[in-house]
């Protein structure tokens, strides 16, 4: 017997970024162009490579925990709790004994990979008796996943993702692939990430990823522009509620578009540079998966990440995808205003999609002031554009080779 095939909606988004702590403070903070970076304010970062960064400011995460259950949850799982509890109730999707087994989550995170660090120390000052026995309930990477699933009571596939900056991308198409197989009704899926810290600055610093503008945060992540010095670390969660047709449909449910397709692949060349064959790839296939030709694409949220070889490569990568019509696409980075969520990336930018797309409104790439003859796109500087968007391809390109594109389809 042959498996019935579902399409999938978007129903719901949830944010929580260095621009808005909602999806519509995102949303606002996107089209005015807003700068989500500055000096490290979670520790002072004086004696580091790089100082400055792309933080959540003002969060409250009693707004969605009890403060016990909040103190033994990771920054980056509350991250990833409040912008899924956001996307459920912007869906209108109450869980209930009917539906809890149909629902689940697929979250994409570092964890708290880059934290260790204190747990180590006191393990190495007090011995075996004195180490926190819920290390790995509160830092473990399944527990972005877990406190959302748990905190909502639903029993649906749950289930983590990492593949480095794809990752979030690459959750949306595990979750596109299940509800598209009948393995769940509806996912809530994306990224969360919260890894700013002493030993993330200094490493990515070293490795010459980071820009080094201290003394200029405001204009340090400068996507595709000819002065750009490496990307701006961020942290914050984007979660979008997907659901198959009928369920939407059946609940009456309000429909912003539909996730209509995803591309993978791999560029089997080096741990850093990135191969401009191997991202054309996932584009390729993200369009033959959504069934639309690259003249059907109206807008590109970029993965531009404002490194010097990322953005020329992106732009190698558009023109291999794209073709003829690389030259008329609507391009944009909002990691410009957010910096790089880095596993996370994907679900907030996949939440800029979909808004721009039903907003018709293209984002801007914020401090693009002296363009780059080698990422020669039709890149939208500074000040965001009304545009007709039906079809919107998202980029999300991981460090070390691992790449996704996401293609939404205004729905009809």
């Amino acid at each position: 017997m042959q498996r019935e095939i579902h399409r999938v909606v978007v129903t719901g988004m949830g944010a929580v970024t260095p621009i808005g702590n909602t999806t519509a403070d995102f949303w606002d903070g996107l089209r005015q162009g807003r700068n989500g970076v500055g000096r490290v304010q979670a520790f002072d970062p004086s004696d580091l490579l790089v100082q400055i960064a792309g933080e959540v400011k003002d969060f409250d995460v009693e707004q969605y925990l009890e403060r016990k259950v909040a103190r033994r949850t990771g920054r980056f799982a509350q991250f990833a709790l409040a912008a899924g509890v956001q996307a459920l109730e912007d869906g209108a999707l109450a869980v209930t004994d009917d539906n809890r087994d149909d629902i689940g989550v697929i979250m994409a995170t570092s964890g708290d990979s880059f934290a260790m660090g204190p747990e180590w120390e006191v393990y190495l000052e007090r011995g075996s008796r004195g180490v926190d026995p819920f290390i790995v309930t509160r830092m473990g990477q399944h527990m972005g996943a877990g406190r959302l699933g748990r905190q909502i009571g639903v029993r649906g596939p749950n289930t983590t993702i990492n593949t480095a900056c794809a990752s979030g991308t690459d959750a949306l198409g595990h979750a596109l692939s299940m509800i598209r197989l009948g393995h769940a009704q509806a996912l809530l899926a994306g990224g969360a990430e919260a890894m700013i810290t002493p030993l993330s600055l200094s490493s990515m610093g070293r490795l010459g990823a980071l820009s080094k503008n201290n003394e200029d945060p405001e204009h340090a992540s400068r996507p595709f522009d000819a002065r750009r010095d490496g990307f701006i670390l961020g942290e914050g969660a984007g979660v979008l509620l997907l659901e198959s047709e009928e369920h939407a449909l059946a609940r009456g449910a309000r429909i912003y578009c539909e996730l209509a397709g995803v591309g993978w692949s791999f560029d089997a060349t080096d741990d850093t540079a990135p191969d401009p064959r191997g991202q054309s790839l996932a584009m390729t296939r993200a369009m033959k998966d959504a069934g639309v030709s690259p003249e059907q694409v109206d807008y590109l949220n970029a993965h531009g990440t404002s490194t010097q070889y990322n953005d020329r490569t992106e732009t190698q990568a558009v023109k291999l995808a794209m073709g003829e019509d690389a030259g008329r696409l609507k391009v944009s980075s909002t990691k410009s205003m957010t910096g790089h969520l880095a596993a996370a990336a994907g679900g907030i930018e996949a939440v800029a999609s979909v808004l721009a797309l039903h907003h018709g409104v293209v984002p801007p790439t914020i401090n693009y002031e002296e363009p780059d003859p080698d990422c020669d796109l039709d890149v939208t500087p500074n000040v965001a554009v009304e545009h007709a968007i039906d079809v919107v391809m998202s980029n999300s390109f991981g460090l070390g080779g691992q790449n996704a594109a996401a293609v939404f389809r205004r729905y009809g």
